[in-house]
């Protein structure tokens, strides 16, 4: 099997365990437990270690469970984030369980901003959009 398959497998699996279990969460902009997590919110963040990374999506444990989270398409900005790396994310919760993330910051403190939390992505206008307005 190639590792973007079995990456997907993994994703499945860890939704079908985690999310159905979530505990409520009101909305807040302090840090949040991944284990405490389950309705949608703004400004969720969360902060851990990255377990796994395909692309632009990546898995994120804190030790109290484990997070899917979407950073955009790849063509819009490459984030790189590796394995073992400690970072901290603020998003809102996607319907299907995952953190779509709108800034993720490393260890370091620089932060990689992937897309204003008001508001349609900007790269939701798919790859034909005029890319004037792309990041760096």
């Amino acid at each position: 099997m190639n590792k973007q398959l079995l990456f997907g497998l993994a994703l499945a699996a860890i939704s079908a365990m985690t999310i159905p279990t979530l505990p409520t969460l009101a909305q807040t902009q302090t840090r949040t437990r991944i284990s405490d997590l389950q309705q949608r919110t703004n400004g969720t963040t969360v902060s851990g270690k990255v377990t796994q990374s395909v692309g632009n999506d990546f898995i994120i444990d804190d030790g109290t469970g484990q997070l899917i989270v979407d950073a955009g398409p790849r063509w819009w900005r490459e984030i790189n984030l590796k394995s073992g790396e400690q970072v901290t994310v603020t998003g809102e919760l996607g319907r299907g369980g995952e953190l779509d993330a709108y800034s993720i910051t490393r260890a370091d403190g620089s932060v990689i901003d992937i897309r204003p939390p008001q508001g349609p992505p900007p790269w939701s206008g798919g790859a034909r959009r005029d890319r004037g307005a792309r990041p760096n």
